[in-house]
């Protein structure tokens, strides 16, 4: 902040009393301006010390020109002295006190030169004061960058350096962290509960000026102002954005330690993304190991990583959604924002033809799906599925090796004497250590036993079909079930709807169409598609099916042979009249 004039008089060499406007001594002084003319105010921007000897000036012009420097906005006027006038004519020092100007008398032995390197030294002090400030909060949002949940660290960090809220928005807009240093909002930004509502609110009301920034052809940035908030809202990269308000204007270090805060999320964001793309094709591995019955390799792979499968039954989830690394960053717990409640529950997630599988611990199981309805459709299995036998869970032993062997996989060969901490589990964890420990650890699990535990190590490697086929059943009931979402739909329900709710309705529409197509394109006067449905109703008894035809039992027998031969199908098979009365039903 520019110095005041209070700070500036209090200069001793500069010798400068005061002789009117006290009470406003401490509006800031911008520069020095130093005139002779009767009006020098179009020369002048606002926020000066304006100087003059007064040799244009008489008792007389007195009013006007104190009139015209506060209109302009001027912070004060120094007359001096021991030149054109002996003393500061009194009719400028009442003018002053009336408008409210502070009046300085600027003694002969003090020259206008001196006052303005003061002011000058002091607003450079003021700037650097101000770019160390700007450097010491680049520096503290920096560490907060490095800490394992960066993005969420930054935001927290960005609030407090503003004295203001913070809100980081995935690219819908949606809130997914939010902090708040004006204690005007009770607890943390979680957009489920009603401390949460200032977030979700603050995020609804810049709503129209993000899809500005969305459609804009490139990056930018904007500033709203309001006479209670100040809002600057930022883009970062692709992955979402960021809005910051204080109910100050934000000043020049303010404005840096933003951009600061802006580049260094776009940056974790980026980077995150290769790192999440890696950590989400691991587990796409790991669930075919699952789907192949390769229970015992899918455990080591993600134990060689610090992370494990659900250790009870679980309920397999189908999600369609438009964000799957923000879905499995909210299950795991990595994600930076509110909806990583579920931090606490063992959850595994997997890329699989399109949807994101989720494999839910059973006694968690609502509450996985509840946050998963939260990004998009959801497809619930029926619940109680294995997906690794208690004999051959990955037992204390394992539980051991990994503690002991996994730690120092992260030091260097110099270091395997000593243990280390594992990196905390989550996507963003991932990075350079998929294709290096993965291998190595998982490799030197499968060997390291003794001679006398060959046995036990073959019968690990033998797939469990019951098990693969258990998962793969599951994997098919969230499926069917996320036909009918909306958003969700769990598979136990869809028994009272009938079988047919469980088929895809446009595979099911095609296989009708194509299964009846010769009925429909024979060119007799006769319908074969009702007369079979009649048929097909009537459980085959001729006479009902004739009588709710209205033709000759004898008529039904005819079109029901012709049925027969255009189809190439024999209508006495219950499976194929089972098949065809589905088709006749969709």
């Amino acid at each position: 902040m520019p110095p005041t004039l209070r700070r500036i008089t209090a200069i001793v060499p500069l010798h400068l009393e005061v002789l009117a406007g006290r009470d406003a001594l401490d509006r800031p002084v911008r520069w020095v301006a130093v005139s002779e003319l009767e009006d020098p105010t179009p020369f002048l921007e606002g926020g000066e010390l304006v100087l003059t000897t007064g040799m244009r000036l008489s008792g007389g012009d007195a009013v006007p020109y104190v009139s015209r420097l506060v209109a302009r906005g001027v912070t004060g006027l120094g007359f001096g002295v021991g030149l054109s006038h002996d003393a500061v004519p009194p009719a400028f020092a009442e003018a002053a006190e009336a408008a409210g100007l502070p009046l300085v008398e600027v003694p002969r032995a003090t020259p206008f030169i001196a006052i303005g390197k003061a002011v000058s030294d002091l607003l450079a002090g003021e700037q650097y004061e101000e770019i160390s400030r700007a450097f010491a909060a680049q520096g503290r949002l920096t560490r907060a960058a490095l800490q394992r949940q960066g993005p969420v660290a930054v935001v927290d960090r960005l609030a407090r350096e503003i004295g203001g809220w913070a809100l980081l928005l995935d690219p819908a807009g949606d809130v997914r962290h939010a902090a708040d240093a004006t204690g005007r909002h009770a607890g943390p930004g979680d957009s489920r509960g009603a401390a949460g509502d200032w977030a979700g609110e603050a995020a609804r009301s810049l709503a129209p000026e993000i899809a500005r920034l969305r459609s804009a052809p490139s990056l930018a940035s904007l500033a709203l102002s309001t006479p209670d908030e100040h809002v600057v809202v930022q883009p970062l990269g692709r992955r979402g954005f960021f809005a910051v308000g204080s109910p100050r204007p934000f000043t020049p270090v303010a404005h840096t330690v933003v951009n600061a805060a802006g580049s260094l999320l776009t940056l974790a964001l980026e980077q995150g993304r290769e790192q999440r793309s890696a950590a989400a094709r691991v587990r796409s591995a790991v669930l075919r190991l699952l789907l192949a019955g390769e229970t015992r390799a899918a455990a080591e792979t993600l134990a060689a990583l610090g992370l494990r499968l659900p250790g009870e039954p679980v309920t397999v989830l189908a999600c369609d959604t438009s964000d799957p690394d923000a879905l499995t960053e909210a299950l795991t717990g990595a994600a930076p924002g509110p909806r990583g409640a579920s931090a606490a529950v063992t959850t595994f997630t997997a890329s699989w033809e399109g949807l994101l599988v989720v494999l839910a611990p059973g006694a968690h199981a609502d509450e996985v799906v509840a946050l998963a309805a939260q990004h998009g459709r959801v497809g619930v299995s029926a619940p109680g599925v294995e997906i690794v036998r208690s004999e051959s869970r990955v037992d204390s032993r394992m539980d051991s090796r990994v503690d002991s062997r996994v730690e120092p996989a992260a030091a260097g060969p110099a270091d395997r004497g000593t243990s280390r901490p594992l990196p905390a589990a989550g996507p963003d964890r991932f990075s350079g250590c998929v294709s290096d420990r993965v291998s190595d650890r998982v490799s030197d699990r499968a060997f390291d036993r003794g001679p006398d535990r060959l046995s036990d190590r073959v019968s690990d490697r033998v797939p469990d079909k019951a098990l693969a086929a258990a998962l793969d059943r599951a994997l098919d009931q969230a499926r069917r079930a996320l036909v009918s979402a909306s958003p969700v739909a769990r598979f136990s329900e869809l028994a009272g709807r009938g079988l047919l709710s469980l088929l895809d309705p446009a595979a099911a529409a095609s296989f009708a169409a194509a299964i009846l197509a010769p009925l429909r394109e024979y060119g007799s006067r006769a319908d074969l598609v009702e007369s079979l449905r009649a048929y097909l109703a009537s459980n085959g008894h001729w006479d009902a099916a004739a009588q709710r035809l209205g033709v000759h039992r004898h008529t039904l027998r005819y079109r029901m042979k012709r049925v027969s031969e255009l189809l190439g199908r024999d209508l006495d098979d219950p499976a194929v009249r089972a098949e065809l009365w589905i088709a006749l039903c969709l």
